[in-house]
């Protein structure tokens, strides 16, 4: 006579075994070691993405404030008391160039995109050094800074040239006399000179001298044995 069978025992752990417990979930499911993703446990993930955006949206004020205020003085003080002057004279009835052929004409033009780019060359490397660990705060700043301060300097230029009422001027030295015409750009391209030099020159000094962190060193050259 065959023997019975023992009833079958239950394959599937009971549910207050250790072994069945998530080593991630503590009581109530809720996560009690550290954090997955990288976070420190029970710290916000957020807090440190707030306190970067606050930095960077500093960094990007500071930046436009010192390009747009000293950019645009020093440029226009350069352009309008050194740039090139163009001689034009009076006949009694309009106002002619003394040399039509003269290179004078647009002289004032490319003074004002070579002191731009100077100017602004000096510019980038003062951000660069104010603000040395980088961002891209500083660069949107230096950016739109600049090219603000590159039209305060166009007006500013302007202003501390020649006098501007060519009418008045031509009253005032009479006719045949040969006067300092106003300053004024012809192509407005040239406005790109402060801009340009400025980004550039932090180009180069966040290519050269930026500190580096996480860098991996090289792998080390094999040997043959």
């Amino acid at each position: 006579m065959t023997p019975p069978f023992p009833p079958p025992s239950s394959s599937r752990p009971s549910s207050s075994s250790g072994a069945s417990r998530s080593p991630f979930a503590g009581s109530g499911g809720a996560h009690r070691g550290p954090s997955p993703f990288g976070f420190p446990a029970g710290a916000p993930g957020g807090r440190g993405a707030a306190k970067d955006t606050r930095r960077e949206i500093t960094d990007a004020l500071i930046a436009l404030l010192v390009t747009a205020l000293f950019g645009g003085l020093a440029l226009g003080a350069l352009w309008g008391l050194f740039s090139p002057r163009v001689r034009v004279v009076s006949d009694g009835e309009g106002v002619y160039l003394v040399n039509s052929e003269s290179e004078e004409v647009i002289a004032g033009d490319g003074s004002f995109l070579l002191m731009g780019l100077a100017v602004g060359a000096v510019l980038g490397l003062l951000i660069f050094l104010l603000r040395r660990r980088g961002g891209v705060g500083a660069v949107l700043g230096l950016a739109l800074g600049s090219a603000i301060g590159a039209v305060i300097a166009w007006r500013l230029g302007i202003l501390l040239g020649p006098e501007q009422d060519l009418v008045a001027r031509a009253a005032e030295f009479g006719e045949g006399e040969p006067f300092d015409a106003p300053l004024e750009l012809r192509t407005l391209g040239s406005l790109i000179g402060l801009p340009f030099g400025a980004l550039l020159a932090h180009f180069v000094g966040t290519a050269l001298w930026s500190p580096r962190e996480n860098e991996i060193p090289p792998p080390p050259f094999p040997r043959w044995n």
